[in-house]
């Protein structure tokens, strides 16, 4: 079944993040699954993307040339880019080896991916999916982006804390927040009838 690559999906602020999190329930390794898992994915991620992720991406339309030589690429980088920020949002630290891995996934990514602009990811035009993820994993490492990088608390999935008092939970409070108010509304429901069935025994 074809993923629904829909607003939520992009709600790490940074297409970096977007794409560490098509890991679902990392955290969960019984139930994780993968939805860069077909190469065809890779393809549909970079359209929805372009249209999510626009303000990052400076009016770019990201494209893949290659699906399966994308998917590899955009993996390593994933996993170095959840790898590295992960361990930042736990500890607060950067951590060296980390850091060399992101920058050599990176450096693979950006083999013939043009110019960019210091402001952001591109120009207007059409920009490569690979690049772009590098680019945009790059820019997280500076030092006011990584101060607010955060793992949602329901989900699992990273993100930059934009709220004004750095306070955020959520990766998304239309979904994991209401998921997680939801389900302490379920709980104390049933604690309030298991102490009213033992006091009515």
């Amino acid at each position: 079944m074809a993923v629904d690559w829909s607003e939520h999906r992009f709600s790490g602020g940074a297409l970096a993040l977007d794409v560490a999190n098509t890991v679902v329930l990392r955290i969960d390794p019984a139930r994780r699954f993968d939805r860069f898992e077909k190469a065809e994915e890779v393809e549909r991620f970079a359209t929805a993307a372009s249209r999510f992720c626009a303000d990052e991406l400076g009016g770019a339309v990201l494209t893949v040339a290659k699906p399966e030589a994308a998917k590899a690429t955009v993996i390593r980088l994933r996993e170095a880019t959840d790898s590295l920020f992960r361990e930042t949002a736990e500890s607060g630290r950067l951590d060296a080896d980390r850091v060399a891995e992101l920058l050599g996934a990176c450096s693979q990514a950006m083999q013939g991916g043009g110019t960019f602009t210091c402001q952001g990811i591109a120009s207007t035009g059409a920009l490569e999916l690979e690049p772009a993820v590098a680019m945009s994993a790059l820019r997280l490492l500076q030092p006011d982006r990584l101060s607010r990088m955060r793992i949602c608390a329901n989900c699992g999935w990273l993100f930059v804390d934009r709220s004004r008092n750095s306070s955020r939970i959520w990766c998304d409070m239309a979904v994991c927040g209401n998921r997680r108010k939801a389900a302490r509304h379920y709980n104390r429901l049933k604690n309030a009838e298991v102490i009213y069935e033992s006091v009515a025994d």
